[in-house]
């Protein structure tokens, strides 16, 4: 979609590139017909345009992450948009519009503009929001069961760590869980249905970009089976330590750092439930459990705070030398 009326400076809530770049940060279904997704945050858009040019300069070819950047009017000057728009090779001056290198535009907007863009209740902290391109790296099958015959192409090498999301429907603690994925270095991470897409606004928010570049499934329970089989990996499934308990009638595994070295060398896949419903039924039939041992008096713990002690201590340790 474009602009529109070939002004440097969108002024109009009606705009219909801003009835575009809205439905793209509020419809998950929308965003993947048109493959892009809309980051809100100077922070965010830098983070994952950083990583980008990094991956680049690393393998020396790739293409462009952003499609078009949206600066609040006033904005271009201040340090972090400067640059932002110099690592882009863009400019962000007072012609109709600009284009950098990658074919990426620029455009101005109103306060009232970028209020209806950013969907907050303040324009103050949002200098800046951009139409991304979804990556490579996500791979949205459902149900298309054939495509399995080419998952080896989602990962660069045989998964040994895979994160599984079995319904985690709050973006925040989704894109926290992602965020942690990618810091203890995960090979990718699953989503099972009813999932919150990763590339919803707050769940990028919270991912703080690490959604551009993990590898990303969403699939159905054929499709992580088929999975699970192909490379071999074991289910293991967390559960508070009141519930494992009682499930399957036999003592779960308990995290330790004897655990996590048992497991150094198994292909493990980790599945977390949400809070409220936890783990489907067919995840607790083929799953082994874990639970986190705490000493103080609660039952649980948050799920992207389990989620991070639970990636920490299962980690590739051989990723320390590489």
């Amino acid at each position: 979609a474009a602009a529109g009326g070939g002004g440097g400076l969108i002024s109009s809530p009606s705009n219909p590139f801003v009835k575009h770049c809205v439905k793209l940060r509020q419809n998950a279904s929308y965003r993947r017909s048109c493959g892009c997704a809309l980051v809100v945050g100077l922070t965010p858009i830098r983070e994952i345009s950083y990583r980008h040019q990094e991956s680049i300069a690393h393998d020396g070819a790739g293409e462009p992450c952003v499609d078009c950047l949206l600066l609040l009017d006033g904005a271009e000057a201040a340090p972090g948009t400067a640059c932002l728009l110099d690592e882009l090779g863009l400019c962000g001056g007072d012609d109709s519009s600009s284009s950098g290198a990658g074919g990426a535009q620029v455009f101005r907007v109103t306060h009232v503009v970028m209020k209806k863009l950013a969907g907050l209740q303040s324009t103050d902290a949002t200098e800046a929001v951009a139409v991304m391109r979804i990556p490579k790296s996500f791979h949205d099958v459902g149900s298309r069961r054939g495509e399995m015959a080419s998952c080896d192409s989602w990962f660069s090498s045989p998964p040994h760590r895979l994160l599984v999301l079995d319904g985690i429907q709050d973006p925040g603690n989704l894109g926290t869980l992602m965020r942690s994925a990618m810091a203890f270095k995960w090979d990718g991470v699953f989503l099972l249905p009813s999932c919150c897409d990763p590339f919803n606004d707050k769940a990028l928010r919270a991912a703080r970009g690490a959604s551009f570049y993990l590898t990303i499934v969403s699939g159905d329970w054929f499709n992580l089976e088929a999975l699970k089989v192909k490379f071999q990996m074991k289910m293991l499934a967390a559960l508070p330590e009141n519930i494992s308990e009682k499930s399957k009638g036999h003592s779960p595994l308990i995290l330790s750092q004897k655990l996590a070295e048992s497991l150094a060398d198994v292909p493990l896949c980790l599945a977390l439930g949400s809070e409220g419903r936890g783990l489907s039924h067919q995840m607790m039939q083929s799953s082994e459990f874990v639970h986190i041992p705490m000493v103080g008096n609660f039952e649980s713990l948050n799920v992207s705070v389990a989620g991070g002690i639970l990636m920490f201590n299962l980690q590739n340790k051989y990723c320390e030398n590489n």
